[in-house]
């Protein structure tokens, strides 16, 4: 039976974003269930000297904006998310591109973990604290913000860096592409 490379792709992209919302999930359950980072007296673990886990409710979206101080609040930005979560999947499926694929599974596997957060707690469970003394250059963060951020990098150099050449032959509709 013959496998269309494009189809391939395609499930390639959806078993990123599965493995990066399961991945992200387990994380979160970690920290939330057996370390029990909400009870601790600290609310830290120190695993290395320039990163830690710490348990911290994020109620906003990148770098704390958009915070939701309400019910109403909270429902408008899951949906908002979910709304960009669906442009993503969209987008995932019109793609050919392997690479660009790759990076927007990781988006949508990303976006799925903190909408799921954001549904079930009302906020997102952040936990990795990477830091250089008391110097971040990061807020605190999870699998599917490291997940999102990478995807966004991904797609961009590719955007920047593939030639329009290489995008129009893959995305012509005569150009067949086949594999067994």
């Amino acid at each position: 039976m013959m496998v269309s490379l494009f189809t391939r792709n395609r499930v390639i992209g959806l078993g990123i974003g599965a493995l990066v919302l399961a991945l992200d999930q387990f994380a979160k359950w970690l920290v939330l269930v057996p370390l029990d980072l909400r009870r601790q007296a600290s609310g830290a673990i120190e695993l290395l000297p320039f990163f830690d886990l710490r348990y911290t409710e994020n109620r906003g979206i990148s770098l704390g904006l958009l915070e939701a101080t309400s019910e109403e609040m909270r429902w408008i930005l899951v949906g908002m998310t979910a709304l960009i979560a669906l442009v993503v999947l969209v987008w995932m499926l019109r793609e050919r591109l392997l690479g660009d694929i790759f990076g927007l599974g990781m988006i949508l596997g990303g976006a799925l973990g903190n909408i799921y957060d954001r549904y079930t707690y009302g906020y997102v469970v952040d936990y990795a604290d990477l830091h250089i003394g008391d110097f971040r250059p990061f807020l605190i963060f999870n699998i599917a913000d490291a997940a999102i951020t990478i995807g966004v990098v991904i797609v961009l150099a590719r955007s920047l860096l593939l030639g329009d050449d290489a995008r129009q032959d893959v995305n012509d509709p005569d150009t067949r592409v086949q594999e067994s």
